[in-house]
């Protein structure tokens, strides 16, 4: 398992088109991918609606899990692309 806290830093936080970026990138994944705000609740990084209900606007923390066998390489991924501001930076 992998684990590390990101901070969301693009303007707009982690609104639908960043959370159908996490989307497309965690399904071409096998390992178990979720994402956790500062008040614990837990979202299934494979579903929009799930990430969108964490409600992670900018300079917020999220925690990344990943487990499985692919965990390398999901892990780089999604830390990568919400690093990058999901390729939205102003």
């Amino acid at each position: 398992m992998r684990k590390t806290t990101l901070t969301i830093v693009n303007s707009l936080g982690l609104h639908a088109r960043a959370a159908s970026k996490v989307v497309d990138v965690a399904r071409n994944f096998a390992a178990k991918i979720t994402l956790t705000n500062e008040f614990d609740v837990v979202a299934d990084a494979k579903r929009i609606m799930s990430l969108l209900l964490l409600g992670a606007p900018v300079n917020s923390k999220v925690i990344l899990n990943v487990d499985g066998e692919d965990e390398d390489a999901a892990f780089d991924a999604i830390t990568g692309l919400i690093n990058a501001g999901f390729h939205e930076l102003d």
